[in-house]
């Protein structure tokens, strides 16, 4: 048995269970799938199967009487051991301490590719995420947003897709307005004019910081009457601040009215220094974007009106009140949806069925967006505008990203953009690290609930799970420098003497990693690689307070350094997925 015969034993077991069906009946006359599953007690064995209560009624058999049957009819394998029913008629399979010994030096030989597939089979699929509007910093809402799609995007490439990592730039709508106006009523501050802030404009010190730019490159080239700014509005408003939103669309108004040209180059500068800011930002966290794409280019480009008169012309849109609207409630949707507004502007949904539209216009076979959870209702509009473009809607999936609550000391920090109360993904990331925001972002389901602890996340402890993982790299690191020997050779070791209860344990944890890889790529799931690192990293900790590794005895002595080097290849594979460094020393 050599390294290069590894078959993925979940795979090689399921056919033989195929084959051993085929001989009792026919899947095709049942209609089952076979699945194993990782069994949680060594007693049990290693895989197990619920195939025999699947086939009970089809065959008019109790399960257990099944199990026996298929046992009997299963294929002789190099790799069983043993196969046992248990339970109500569960099929157990134990494999061969030997299969396990023999695939570390699978796992040594194949390095950093190990755990990698084809199950993705070249397919081009694309991964939006963050898509923050680059209206200010980002906070550590995002953070979470951009650390699980850039982990999902790094899972999906081991897993054998052609993935493209995309920013959709939100720099055609109100918001960019907004924060337009902001920065002009602060510069036209530090030119001692003053105008009541609106209490909904943006109020971070950034909105400051851009206006003392735009003053110092050009002193008072910007300011234009004005006077003219509060025009229209009631003179309560004049004399204390604009605060609803119909008031501030009429100072936007104003304001481009009163700048005319000159309104594009704060707008574009405004847009250019936050957006600037976004990608240091992303790039300093570990994230980064083969494509950003301009909102604003689907209006440039004329996208924008084809993909709503493509709607058009298959007859799903309809006039009221002098507005067009999608018959979304055609394909779901709770009620239909304004794409132009009677003033001839076109909505954002407009904008996002033509940014769909282009996406599959570009050849992606499949497309993720990665959304916060407060985009859950706009699932069905999308989907059924894909639907009524005649495009297969289930193509596009939606990963949707609960909000991470940060806690420090106790206490939930304050979140708002508008009046920059919130903590930034920079100021997270110094406080914090890298490393451990990254790990902390994906340790749980994506449309789960997340509370940041970053008393916790900072603290070097057991109870820190990106440190205790982190440990587990660096203490097989110690062990392999004091040996001093050649690490590359250690695939060559004889590993038959690996066989204590702990090094069976972390051989099959260490033979589970290319399926849970799998099963993340297919689920969409990044914290799962996360489980499995804590789970691996509590295995390698406990064999390592048990064990003596340098012994005398050679060949025991290179048998656990090639277990616990492979330990340590299969840890920083896991942490590199997920953004996360693999120190040597800690």
């Amino acid at each position: 048995m050599t390294s290069s015969d590894f078959p993925n034993f979940k795979t090689h077991f399921v056919g033989l269970l195929e084959k051993a069906v085929n001989a009792i009946t026919t899947l095709e006359t049942v209609g089952v799938d076979i699945e194993l599953t990782r069994t949680k007690q060594a007693g049990h064995g290693d895989y197990s199967c619920n195939l025999a209560m699947q086939l009970a009624k089809s065959l008019q058999k109790s399960p257990r009487e099944i199990a026996q049957l298929l046992i009997d009819s299963l294929p002789p394998s190099p790799y069983l051991e043993k196969v046992e029913a248990a339970g109500a008629g569960f099929i157990n399979l134990f494999l061969k301490n030997s299969a396990k010994q023999q695939y570390l030096h699978y796992i040594l030989r194949s390095k950093n590719q190990f755990g990698n597939s084809n199950f993705g089979q070249g397919k081009k699929i694309q991964v939006e995420f963050v898509s923050a509007n680059p209206t200010g910093p980002l906070h550590v809402g995002h953070g979470r947003g951009a650390a699980i799609g850039a982990s999902l995007s790094n899972i999906l490439a081991a897993a054998g897709f052609d993935v493209s990592r995309e920013f959709y730039v939100n720099d055609a709508g109100r918001q960019m307005d907004i924060l337009t106006l902001s920065t002009w009523l602060r510069y036209l501050e530090l030119n001692h004019i003053l105008i009541p802030f609106p209490q909904n404009a943006y109020q971070g010190e950034y909105v400051k910081t851009m206006a003392q730019l735009i003053f110092q490159a050009h002193a008072q080239r910007y300011v234009h009457q004005p006077e003219l700014l509060l025009d229209s509005l009631p003179e309560a408003v004049q004399a204390t601040a604009v605060n609803t939103d119909e008031q501030l669309d009429k100072l936007i108004a104003n304001t481009k009215k009163i700048l005319g040209q000159d309104y594009a180059y704060i707008h574009n500068f405004v847009l250019t220094e936050q957006l600037g800011d976004c990608r240091n930002d992303l790039m300093e966290f570990g994230v980064e974007f083969d494509t950003w794409f301009s909102e604003q280019s689907l209006y440039d480009n004329g996208l924008v009106a084809y993909a709503i008169d493509l709607l058009e012309k298959k007859h799903h849109l309809f006039q009221q009140d002098g507005a067009t609207w999608f018959r979304s409630t055609d394909f779901g949707d709770e009620k239909d949806r304004v794409v132009q507004r009677e003033n001839g502007q076109f909505t954002y949904f407009a904008s996002d069925i033509a940014y769909h539209l282009n996406k599959f216009e570009r050849g992606f076979e499949q497309v993720i967006n990665i959304w916060g959870a407060d985009h859950h209702g706009y699932i069905p509009r999308v989907k059924g505008a894909l639907q009524a473009l005649g495009l297969d809607a289930e193509k596009l999936k939606i990963a949707l990203v609960q909000f991470a609550v940060l806690y420090r000391d106790g206490m939930k920090a304050p979140m708002s953009t508008r009046s920059g109360e919130f903590v930034t993904l920079r100021e997270l990331r110094q406080e914090v690290g890298k490393d451990a925001a990254r790990f902390f972002y994906v340790m749980r389901k994506s449309d789960q609930h997340l509370d940041f602890d970053m008393d916790l996340a900072k603290s070097q402890s057991n109870e820190n799970p990106v440190y205790y993982v982190q440990y587990a790299h660096a203490r097989v690191c110690s062990v392999l420098a004091q040996w001093d020997g050649n690490v590359d050779k250690l695939h060559e070791a004889n590993t038959d003497a690996l066989s204590s209860p702990a090094e069976l344990a972390l051989l099959q944890k260490l033979i589970d990693f290319p399926d849970i890889l799998e099963i993340a790529a297919k689920e969409f799931s990044p914290h799962l690689i996360a489980f499995y690192l804590r789970e691996l990293a509590s295995e390698f900790h406990s064999y390592y307070n048990s064990t003596r590794f340098l012994v005398p005895e050679i060949p025991l002595q290179h048998a656990r350094l090639a277990l616990i080097a492979s330990v340590r290849q299969v840890l920083n594979k896991g942490l590199t997925l997920l953004g996360v460094s693999a120190p040597v020393k800690m």
